[in-house]
């Protein structure tokens, strides 16, 4: 989009300019976490209500904890917290195998993104801030940050963290497919769906569940995989990832017109493995189910994936203040059944999923623990 000076900025740089200099949501850096949830993993670390059904594993790694862009970004490391948090809240944490993300190796990520993509990562990352200097300004000047546009920015982590976001996916796909666990879900951070094969963008600095899916189809073998995509933001560099690959079919729904302002043009609509949504702001669960019964479902049954990888943003909720949409906590738990059944019926079971959006800490936790309780048969 372009700024009144005429320039060209990135869509979320209006919406967050205000909050460099103040904490997102009132959320601080949690530097005192409560000892509440500390004394209930201690309680709850051998207790589960109900046996889980399914072999489900959470992916992840401290690395993706440590790249941060700021403390006015909402694309924040207590993201992650707040998830943990939720599980073990939920008595969930101790029903769920944990397993540490592995980085990703170099060929793994160029089966998606070119070398200039990758070395625009790589190269860039910044030495770390002087001690004691203030992180809330992120300008190209600023030690400590380096920005690939107005709203993705490296700090002196983001190498690592991006290589154990894709790591993460890469390793759940294999684990999945040798029948180690049923499902999986990688609790990563930066977040994918918005990086193209030629660059980061949209918070997003490696296409994470681009990544596994072309994995699955080139290591692996597999002659059919489905990306089904439920954040608010069309995943563009998904779309552009596979747009001419008839073994991959893309579904998602996002609000429109809304940020990356792709997705429901008439190049998008004549690729036909692409079945991408649009709705308008305010959209809630009872048309987004309706449209995951007509839209989605006839696809995916039509496709008969062999697995399915979920790019699992819940920046569509009710209570998240980038996006604009109505969802709760139960349109996450009855969507995930829906792509449950079709991956008992075509696909073993297999399923990845990877975090993508969700900016609401509270919202983006309770989504996540619903999502992750139908996965696990705990629900």
């Amino acid at each position: 989009m372009m700024g009144n000076n005429g320039k060209k900025v990135g869509y979320f740089e209006p919406l967050l300019a205000d909050r460099k200099e103040q904490q997102f949501n009132g959320v601080s850096k949690m530097s005192s976490r409560p000892q509440f949830f500390a004394k209930l993993r201690i309680l709850f670390e051998n207790a589960c209500d109900v046996l889980p059904i399914m072999t489900t594993a959470i992916f992840s790694h401290p690395d993706c904890k440590r790249h941060e862009m700021g403390s006015w970004h909402p694309e924040c490391p207590e993201r992650l917290e707040a998830i943990e948090d939720q599980l073990i809240a939920g008595r969930v944490d101790s029903c769920i195998e944990h397993r540490e993300a592995p980085a990703a190796a170099i060929q793994d990520i160029a089966r998606i993104h070119d070398a200039a993509a990758i070395a625009m990562v790589r190269d860039h990352i910044p030495s770390p801030a002087p001690q004691g200097q203030n992180s809330s300004s992120c300008t190209p000047a600023h030690a400590g940050y380096y920005p690939i546009d107005a709203d993705t920015i490296l700090n002196e982590y983001s190498w690592k963290a991006a290589l154990r976001a894709a790591g993460a996916a890469v390793a759940a796909t294999d684990a999945v497919i040798a029948g180690e666990i049923d499902n999986a879900f990688c609790a990563i951070r930066p977040p994918g769906h918005h990086a193209r094969p030629s660059g980061a963008m949209g918070f997003c600095l490696f296409n994470n569940v681009a990544i596994a899916a072309r994995h699955a189809l080139d290591v692996h073998g597999l002659q059919r995989v489905a990306i089904i995509d439920f954040d608010v933001h069309h995943g563009n560099g998904t779309e552009e990832a596979f747009a001419d690959d008839p073994r991959v079919l893309m579904v998602s729904f996002f609000q429109h017109p809304f940020y990356p302002y792709s997705g429901a043009d008439s190049t998008s609509r004549r690729h036909e493995n692409m079945v991408n949504v649009p709705v308008p702001a305010y959209t809630g669960g009872a048309a987004v189910r309706e449209l995951v019964r007509d839209k989605w479902m006839p696809a995916l049954h039509a496709h008969r994936p062999e697995m399915i990888f979920i790019s699992a943003g819940f920046d569509a909720h009710r209570e998240d203040d980038l996006g604009q949409m109505g969802l709760v906590e139960a349109d996450y738990a009855w969507i995930t059944a829906q792509i449950m059944v079709v991956a008992e019926q075509y696909s073993k079971g297999r399923i990845v999923s990877c975090l993508e959006g969700g900016y609401n800490l509270s919202a983006l936790g309770r989504s996540v623990l619903a999502h992750l309780k139908v996965l696990a048969g705990l629900d």
